[in-house]
């Protein structure tokens, strides 16, 4: 059984939706430390021929809270309209627009304000569109050693699914190591996001960015056919 893990992030670029993908099973960890300057609560598009980090700020709150215990702040509607006429304007041109516009209208009538909740809903409502039916379980809700931390939580995460290969982002091999995968009887596998490059009104190719700019612009058959282009290494 193959399983995935990552942080709730907000319109993650494809390689986040790769791995949804590719394993059996995924699993939104929400119960870890909220930390700033991530990608949990912003991403980026481009507009014109640059990219464009979008924010939506959250309520002030202690930085030892996890995830899961952190919302949006009193200024969402605003700032919610104020991206969706960012969107507008960028992307009115673009052979997809208003079907991905009307998806995104869709997920910010999601009134729970909780990031996780948020994200979470997000994510699932772009993998329904996207035909992607990999389960999806929420951390914070599994009976496991909340103790642990690092590579070790990831291990306990993925004995309760008694997981045999686990795959993560590219990044993570800074992060877990095959040998202590193997002692645990499990394989240990890194997704490697391989050149996406598609047709668009602008220059120049900015790679990576948020889901919402490959959406605008690629038709879902084309989609399917991105979600596959990674290799595992």
């Amino acid at each position: 059984m193959k399983l995935g893990i990552m942080q709730p992030y907000l319109f993650p670029y494809i390689g986040y939706f790769q791995l949804i993908g590719a394993v059996d099973k995924f699993v939104i960890h929400d119960d870890v430390q909220y930390i700033k300057g991530g990608w949990i609560n912003r991403n980026r598009i481009q507009i014109n021929d640059k990219d464009y980090l979008f924010t939506f700020s959250l309520k002030k709150d202690s930085s030892l809270k996890n995830i899961n215990t952190r919302f949006f702040s009193d200024q969402f509607e605003k700032e919610k309209a104020e991206f969706l006429k960012i969107i507008k304007n960028t992307y009115k041109n673009a052979p997809y627009f208003q079907e991905i516009y009307d998806l995104l209208s869709i997920i910010f009538e999601y009134k729970d304000l909780n990031i996780s909740s948020f994200i979470v809903n997000s994510l699932k409502q772009i993998c329904d569109y996207l035909d992607i039916k990999t389960p999806i379980y929420i951390s914070s809700n599994l009976k496991k050693n909340n103790e642990l931390k690092g590579q070790d939580r990831v291990v306990d995460i993925c004995k309760t699914f008694k997981t045999t290969t686990y795959i993560n982002p590219i990044g993570g091999k800074i992060l877990y190591s095959k040998d202590v995968f193997k002692k645990n009887k499990m394989s240990l596998f890194f997704l490697q996001t391989k050149d996406i490059i598609y047709e668009h009104n602008r220059q120049p190719f900015i790679p990576n960015l948020s889901i919402i700019d490959v959406l605008m612009f690629n038709s879902k058959n084309e989609m399917k056919k991105m979600l596959k282009n990674f290799e595992l290494v």
